[in-house]
Order: structure tokens, then sequence, then C-alpha cells
């Protein structure tokens, strides 16, 4: 299965970013706590470079703990700070605007050197599509300033949003790179929704997380589905069909919509916490 996803405004929203990153002093950068490397766009490492960073690991409350701590240390040693949350709920977010502070305190010291006070820290947002930036902001700010939506590519435009005397944020849309030179970052971007589900193969796609779950998180599908695990990926799912009363006409199990269902109980939770990716492959 190939997975490529790059439609004509991505080029058009980096082309911007790279324009705007000459007004910011820090890019806060949201990756998906379940997938933390292969939700970070490599165009943005080169967009930054000279830029104090801020990693938000966002999604935590559907990623495996440890390995989110893990990634937090990872990202650390590689002289990012980072905050794990979960921004549907506000968890960690009482701990931004300090870590904000700190990630910018050379800019701050700077400005008191040469007289000027009450400059806000201007921070760009950024991140893949879906990674739920938008709803990050809205929370962050306390208010709907960014359009949000469970899929990607829904903010469109560039926005200033003034939080308090302190930081301003400017949202971007969330873009993805043009070629993705492994393609099991494809799948992992397709697997938590970053990639349109219209130009994917959903059965396949679910046979992919099948063969996944078996091989690091053996158990999870006997549990929820209350099945047998040993088996091929294509049983699993017909099993899952027949477990959830998944049938079409004439009795004949609806594969398609087993698959659509395994795809939403693993983005939603429903499986458990499962991050995909561990930190000392990428070492």
């Amino acid at each position: 299965m190939h997975f490529q996803w790059y439609p004509g405004h991505m080029t058009k929203a980096k082309r911007q970013m790279q324009e705007d990153m000459k007004l910011i002093d820090l890019v806060i950068e949201l990756v998906d706590a379940r997938i933390p490397f292969s939700s970070r766009n490599p165009d943005i490492d080169e967009l930054g470079k000279n830029k104090a960073r801020l990693i938000l690991m966002n999604k935590a409350d559907l990623a495996n703990q440890q390995l989110t701590a893990a990634w937090g240390a990872y990202f650390r040693e590689k002289g990012y700070f980072t905050v794990n949350l979960d921004a549907r709920t506000r968890a960690g977010m009482k701990n931004i605007s300090d870590v904000v502070m700190e990630a910018c305190q050379e800019k701050l010291e700077r400005d008191r050197r040469r007289g000027i006070k009450n400059r806000p820290v201007r921070a760009m947002v950024v991140g893949i599509p879906n990674v739920g930036k938008s709803t990050f902001i809205n929370t962050y700010a306390g208010k709907a300033c960014a359009k949000t939506g469970n899929k990607p590519g829904v903010t469109k435009g560039k926005q200033w949003i003034r939080l308090n005397k302190n930081v301003e944020l400017l949202d971007t849309p969330g873009i993805l790179w043009p070629k993705f030179e492994d393609q099991r970052v494809g799948l992992y971007l397709a697997l938590i929704g970053s990639i349109k589900d219209e130009i994917l193969n959903i059965d396949e796609l679910s046979l992919e997380l099948i063969q996944i779950l078996q091989e690091k998180y053996p158990g999870v599908l006997q549990e929820r589905f209350q099945i047998q695990e040993e088996q091929k990926p294509a049983e699993i799912l017909g099993e899952i069909a027949q477990k959830r009363n998944c049938v079409k006409r004439g009795n004949e199990l609806d594969y398609s919509k087993a698959a659509a269902l395994l795809l939403e109980e693993f983005r939603s939770g429903k499986l458990g916490k499962i991050t995909l990716e561990f930190p000392e492959k990428q070492r």
C-alpha cells in the first residue's frame, strides 16, 4: 500500500511559513504522542532552525504513558523544550505559558538589555494535519479563535491570536511534506487520520493495524473483541465483523464496515493507550 498526500495548498502554506518565520521568536510544534517521530514534518526543522523550539506531544491521553515520557527525554536530549498534553480536556495546558517563557529566556534577556519592555513573545504554531493545532489554540486562548475539525486540512489561512500581554500566536495550516522516504511513516500518518481516509484503502489499512497490534500489543484485540488473535489479519477482521454484527444483505460479512470500526476504535483510544513508535529505534 503506497501512501502520499500533498495537495497544492500545502506548497503555498510552506512558502508563507518561510516568510512568517522572520516575525517570530518561538516555534511551537504539535506532534501526535502516538507517533512522535512520524508526525514531525522534517521541513519544519529546516524552516525553524534558528528559533527557540517547543514540542507539544498532543493526544497524550491516547498514548502509552511510559513511552510518552521516553519520547520527552529523547526530544529534550536534542535541545527541544517539551510538554505532554491533551488539548481537548486541558490536561497539561497549565504548564505551557511557563515553558514558553523559559524557551524564550534568551530573547527576553536580549530585549531587556536593549531597553525593550513588554514586547510579547511571538510564537508560530505548526504541525501536520489533524494533530490538534486549532483545538490547542482555542483551549490555550480560552475562546474559539481557530477553526477546528476532526479531518485534516481545516485551517486554511494565516491568523494571529493575542493570548495575553506576554504571548501572541500565529496559527498555520497543517502541512505534510512532498514525499515520504519511509512508507512506514505514511502508514502511521494514515492510521492516526492525518491523510484523508477518502484517498486510502481502509480495508488494507485495518489489516496493517491488526498486524502492528499483534506484534507490539499482543492481547489487545483478543480482549476488546473476544476473538482468537493467533490468526491471519484478514481472519481477525472477519471475526471482528462477526462479533460487531457488520453484515451486508444476504448475511455476508461487511469487511469494510468492520475495518472502519476498528480504525475508529484505535483513533478514539477504545483499544487502549497505544503508541506505535519507540524512541530507541530513532537513536
